[in-house]
């Protein structure tokens, strides 16, 4: 079963995304404090990280850099989720995400593109549907 971290401060959204993706058969590990991100990656050792931008006091993008910046965990496919921010505030970081999504977002394209990042299927770049 592949483990997914799911890392947003709106318990709302993580709740919703989490009963989702478990109905998908995926193990989900909610997280609302972005402080302990890197202590539940090691925890947890997900095949995939859905990352929100805005954390609270923490920048997302500053935590996707520093995880595809760092050996142990750059691997690892990061689909980030905003409501705020644009696709090309993102994709334009120097340690730029896997995937990205525009809240509100539809959790049929949400459970598609989680399912190309986990099977590392090709994606083409950014496909924003």
């Amino acid at each position: 079963m592949k483990k997914i971290l799911v890392v947003d401060d709106d318990d709302e959204v993580l709740e919703t995304i989490q009963l989702i993706l478990e109905i998908g058969g995926y193990n989900v590990e909610p997280l609302n404090d972005a402080e302990l991100i890197f202590e539940r990656l090691d925890d947890f050792n997900p095949d995939l990280i859905l990352l929100d931008v805005v954390l609270g006091k923490i920048d997302g993008r500053v935590i996707c850099s520093q995880i595809k910046s760092h050996a142990d965990t750059k691997d690892i496919p990061i689909l980030m989720m905003s409501g705020l921010y644009d696709l090309k505030e993102v994709k334009d970081m120097e340690c730029a995400p896997d995937d990205f999504m525009s809240k509100p977002f539809k959790m049929d394209i949400l459970l598609e593109k989680i399912e190309k990042l986990v099977n590392k299927k090709a994606i083409s770049r950014y496909d924003i549907n």
